[in-house]
């Protein structure tokens, strides 16, 4: 059996942050059969503008984040809450992948969204908006891969989360939720 790729997009663009964190844990505890992928140039993109999505003239890094995003079975959104909805970075992120409409590299992707916030809902709502966002730009929302971890400034201060048993139980579903979804695509 050949291995899935799943390519992480992480919203933060802190080098220390806790979501940033939380997607190495996913890494390190990814079974055999996936290759998880952390995107590392979100911060490279222009913000997406229609005038500039010219074939043959996309900019470089939108055409990188396109290709990895193509060449991947499935995508992980990892992302906290900025004032009550995902990071600019994401949803960037997000609106260069929905184009070409109707044929951009997120339609029909299974694609799932967790994170970690400092409030004591663990961004709830910022994953409920990629969620849409992600749904509206054609990709196969996974809607009950769920993974919030409320008050991540503090709970991960002094442990990373590939330390926290909980949080590593927790990632252990994402990884069944791919699986059946990646199984899913197979047989359809």
């Amino acid at each position: 059996m050949s291995k899935s790729t799943v390519l992480v997009l992480v919203g933060s663009l802190r080098a220390d942050s806790t979501n940033r964190k939380l997607a190495e844990a996913i890494q390190l505890n990814a079974p055999e059969d996936l290759d998880i992928v952390i995107y590392e140039s979100l911060g490279n993109l222009p913000f997406y503008n229609e005038d500039i999505d010219i074939e043959g003239q996309v900019p470089e890094a939108a055409a990188a984040l396109r290709s990895a995003a193509n060449e991947a079975d499935a995508l992980l959104l990892v992302t906290p809450e900025h004032n009550g909805t995902m990071p600019a970075s994401l949803k960037n992120a997000i609106d260069w992948l929905s184009r070409p409409y109707g044929a951009g590299a997120l339609t029909g992707k299974p694609t799932a969204v967790v994170g970690t916030a400092f409030g004591q809902f663990g961004g709830v709502w910022a994953q409920d908006e990629a969620r849409k966002a992600v749904g509206i730009a054609g990709a196969r929302v996974l809607e009950d891969v769920k993974l919030a971890v409320p008050g991540s400034m503090v709970r991960f201060a002094e442990t990373h989360p590939k330390d926290d048993a909980e949080v590593v139980e927790q990632i252990n579903g994402i990884f069944s939720a791919l699986a059946a979804a990646e199984l899913t695509r197979v047989a359809a």
